[in-house]
């Protein structure tokens, strides 16, 4: 199975149990996030990551080549509330 399938398969459950306040909010923000065309100026499948440094949660830095020099790895970026 592929990683999109299983990620439409978690959403799809997620919409079968979720309130419906919850679905508007989420379903609002997707469509504000498309109108904003931030997708279109983003990094798309195929093209190469630019390499970054970043502080790490022990506030060391990290940069992307060397993360890689250990293999294939995948970014995942959370927005917070802290």
């Amino acid at each position: 199975m592929k990683l999109q399938d299983k990620l439409d398969n978690i959403r799809e459950g997620f919409e079968r149990q979720a309130p419906e306040e919850s679905l508007t909010i989420m379903h609002n923000a997707t469509a504000a996030l498309e109108r904003s065309g931030l997708a279109d100026r983003s990094i798309h499948i195929g093209e190469v990551m630019p390499d970054f440094n970043l502080i790490d949660t022990e506030d060391n830095f990290v940069s992307l080549s060397d993360l890689l020099e250990n293999g294939p790895l995948v970014i995942n970026f959370f927005r917070g509330f802290w």
